[in-house]
């Protein structure tokens, strides 16, 4: 009995760190210090803005909406995707701020689960790009 506690109790406290990494790194509304210090380093250009249109198409339209206006069909029931075309940051709207909610995810209910075993960083920058390109102007 003894050997299965020993072996529990770092199992235990590695899935407590693990836990807390993760959330430390979801975006919480109000923005983040380190994605404010992010600098975006994909320049925009027609053709990142084509990469992250079709990364967004595949990754994103299910719950943002093909148009980016938050009105996708499978948003998970009960929740609200922002409409990425408004000027309506709650989680910040630095590049960075917004590369790392795709990358992180949305906290702290993690309603949108990050991207970053899925997309490339790169891509992930095309996708922000591509976003700043649909903004209301």
């Amino acid at each position: 009995m003894r050997r299965v506690s020993t072996a529990l109790i770092p199992a235990l406290v590695l899935s407590c760190v693990a836990l807390m990494t993760v959330t430390a790194g979801a975006q919480n509304p109000g923005g983040s210090p380190e994605g404010k210090k992010m600098k975006n380093p994909v320049a925009s250009s027609p053709e990142s803005i084509k990469a992250g249109q079709a990364a967004f198409q595949k990754n994103c339209r299910f719950c943002h909406g093909a148009d980016a206006k938050g009105n996708g069909p499978m948003a998970p029931e009960g929740t609200h995707p922002p409409n990425l075309t408004d000027d309506k940051w709650d989680r910040g709207s630095t590049d960075g701020e917004i590369f790392l909610v795709i990358r992180d995810g949305a906290g702290p209910k993690f309603e949108m689960k990050g991207y970053k075993s899925k997309m490339s960083e790169n891509d992930m920058w095309n996708v922000v790009n591509y976003i700043r390109s649909v903004q209301a102007k």
